[in-house]
């Protein structure tokens, strides 16, 4: 069963058939050039149902960021691994209505926290584009630091390392 998870602001849910325009719509956009973007539909539909897919296969994958408050979708927060990702990692993406809000902070810290708990984790990463200073910055408000011995799916990407959560 894919998990939902409640944060004062935010429902992390699981992915539905009718999210799939407004994550369309992100990936073929200049904001998915960070993700290796724009993304042809074709591209973006095969992106969203490994999302979808991972739950099954690996028990874990992404959950929607819906605001608690009015339902609407905010973006995407996810585990991801298998022959993509050298580690288990931790990745988020917002729409632009959602930026500047602390929306990513918020889903990501409550993922993270998830995955060491319910996965059973030694260590988790973010694999982040090197010139996406928001995603950068907001690894390092979350505690991770730089790994530059850490392998990684892109040559250009960064490693941040996220620590585990004091228990």
């Amino acid at each position: 069963m894919l998990p939902t998870l409640d944060t004062l602001r935010l429902r992390l849910r699981p992915p539905r058939f009718d999210d799939w325009p407004d994550y369309a719509r992100l990936m073929s956009s200049d904001r998915a050039v960070h993700m290796g973007g724009p993304f042809a539909v074709r591209e973006a539909w095969g992106m969203f149902c490994n999302d979808v897919a991972q739950w099954e296969l690996m028990g874990h994958g992404a959950l929607m960021i819906d605001a608690r408050d009015t339902g609407q979708c905010l973006g995407q927060v996810a585990i991801n691994h298998g022959p993509l990702f050298p580690e288990h990692e931790l990745g988020w993406m917002l729409y632009a209505t959602a930026e500047g809000r602390g929306i990513a902070f918020e889903a990501a810290h409550a993922m993270r926290d998830w995955a060491f708990a319910a996965l059973g984790l030694a260590t988790l990463v973010s694999y982040i584009d090197a010139d996406n200073a928001r995603s950068r910055a907001l690894a390092e408000r979350l505690g991770a630091r730089r790994d530059d011995s850490a392998a990684r799916p892109d040559p250009g990407d960064l490693v941040y390392r996220h620590p585990r959560p004091a228990t």
